[in-house]
């Protein structure tokens, strides 16, 4: 991967608050030329540090449940055979939205995943231990219902945007 330089932060922080910006815009916001933006966010695309997507309102959508699920296998190693079966199982579940290994709350996996309902959620989980049972210690998650009010700060990139704007050359 090529060193960023400032300006592709400052492109990326804009891009985080509005991924719809033309490069005019972001040109202009920035106070750069936009043949610089042009150049800067096709490499920017080309070296995949930028993927377009949106991020919807859950609630809006009929989705109740928001749950981090931490889970410990009974061994670290993991084989090529076992990361494709995982990602076929994942693949089968459109509602996980990340999943990775790391440390932590005496863990080594993360998933986070989104519900329609209490039902949807219980089903998930049920196939996750029928499926993965041999081979994980236990499964504990973190339920967030978007149901409720105490939501302070919808999942967003946009806050991030706001330290990639400070970073210096």
């Amino acid at each position: 991967m090529k060193a960023l330089k400032s300006v592709d932060y400052r492109i990326l922080a804009e891009l985080m608050k509005n991924s719809r910006l033309s490069d005019r815009q972001l040109a202009k916001n920035l106070g750069i030329s936009q043949p610089t933006v042009t150049r800067r966010r096709t490499m920017l695309e080309k070296e995949r540090l930028i993927e377009y997507t949106a991020i919807p309102d859950l609630k809006k959508l009929g989705f109740e449940i928001l749950a981090f699920n931490f889970a410990n296998w009974k061994t670290s190693a993991s084989s090529e055979e076992k990361t494709q079966e995982a990602k076929a199982f994942i693949s089968k579940h459109p509602g996980v939205m990340f999943v990775s290994t790391g440390r932590g709350l005496d863990a080594d996996r993360v998933s986070v995943s989104a519900h329609r309902n209490y039902a949807d959620y219980h089903r998930y989980m049920q196939e996750l231990r029928e499926h993965w049972g041999a081979n994980v210690e236990r499964v504990d998650s973190f339920i967030v219902s978007l149901q409720n009010d105490n939501i302070l700060r919808n999942l967003s990139f946009k806050y991030l945007a706001e330290i990639l704007k400070k970073v210096e050359e």
